[in-house]
């Protein structure tokens, strides 16, 4: 007989269990977790209608009208949708918020078409708790090392290449400066903060994990408080790279290689138009303008390389330089990206 009910969170995160998480759309837009996938029991109008008759008629009335609009088709394309995951994934796992009425009706319904699996006991919101609970202990217990250095040296390149790291900007969804979004949007703060937990759970236990040396935020998406604290302690390697690389690294990373940069450069420009002043600002923008009206490959490279150097001068050395200042003691080797690269490399062993 298989168990109804798992409660070996950090097995179930660690190993990358597949979930059938049977809560409404929307609840699971609000955040998810790591390898999950929406199969759910109610739809979110439905979810609605069942929650009002919860709230005038009482628990059983409410399940009754669940009952009622799910039943005949659509609760066999609900199942149908249950089962055929279930056969591609036999390790998955069945839950719903509190692992309670949906999870256990969507396992027995299972059971009925011949699938048997177990639900999560406390639902979704007790993974989330074991997932703070992770976060917060791996940042006391586990050392970290940051990356540091000017924007457009490469950072985040080189932590992807330490044998274990964090990658924080990944998970975010985002590059961590005023002009580091993507056009995807980033996850809720609770997808974001499920993830990290994930990820430290699936780390080997014992080697110091790098992580590039980030502010409280990540575009809108906050670091948890005990991870911030634990990187607000740590050692840094700071990366040095010279200017003109730092110049072609960010004309690469932030024009070539973006989806229609002339689209969200000049907007995200004009977010920090009150820090650059208007004089510098309209500076920028008329050589950012320029570059893009440019037709010569080399020109149009040549006049983004302008606008760029000019950004890091007015914005981004100075804020980087003065947080920089109160960060000294803590930096223990600086060096290029090799030789950082393979500072990193030695702190395996």
């Amino acid at each position: 007989m298989y168990p109804q009910l798992v409660d070996d969170y950090e097995a179930i995160l660690r190993r990358a269990r597949p979930l059938i998480d049977v809560r409404s759309p929307v609840e699971f837009a609000r955040g998810k977790l790591p390898d999950a996938v929406n199969l759910p029991l109610l739809a979110d109008e439905e979810r609605d209608a069942v929650g009002k008759e919860y709230k005038a008629r009482g628990r059983d009335a409410a399940v009754a009208l669940g009952q009622r609009l799910v039943a005949g088709d659509v609760k066999a394309e609900r199942i149908a949708a249950w089962h055929d995951f279930a056969v591609a994934h036999p390790e998955a796992v069945i839950t719903c918020w509190r692992g309670g009425l949906r999870s256990e009706i969507a396992q027995t319904w299972l059971a009925e078409a011949g699938v048997e699996l177990p639900r999560v006991a406390g639902g979704v919101k007790a993974l989330r708790r074991f997932g703070l609970d992770v976060i917060a202990e791996s940042s006391t217990q586990r050392r970290l090392v940051l990356v540091g250095g000017r924007t457009g040296t490469g950072k985040t390149l080189v932590v992807r290449k330490a044998p274990v790291h964090v990658d924080l900007e990944a998970l975010a969804n985002h590059r961590g400066s005023a002009f580091g979004g993507f056009p995807t949007p980033q996850p809720p703060p609770v997808t974001f903060e499920n993830a990290l937990a994930a990820t430290l759970l699936r780390l080997p236990a014992s080697a110091p994990i790098v992580v590039e040396d980030e502010s409280r935020t990540i575009g809108r998406l906050a670091l948890p408080e005990p991870l911030y604290r634990a990187m607000g302690r740590a050692p840094i390697a700071l990366l040095e790279v010279d200017h003109a690389q730092r110049v072609d690294n960010i004309y690469q990373e932030y024009v070539v290689d973006a989806a229609e940069p002339h689209q969200h450069l000049p907007a995200r420009l004009e977010r920090i138009e009150p820090r650059l002043g208007g004089v510098r600002y309209r500076e920028v923008a008329a050589l950012m303008d320029s570059a893009f009206e440019a037709t010569d490959p080399d020109e149009q490279r040549a006049a983004h390389h302008h606008w760029i150097e000019r950004l890091l001068r007015y914005y981004y050395d100075p804020m980087y330089d003065y947080q920089l200042k109160g960060k000294m003691d803590r930096v223990v080797m600086r060096g290029g990206v090799d030789e950082v690269t393979a500072y990193l490399r030695t702190l395996e062993s």
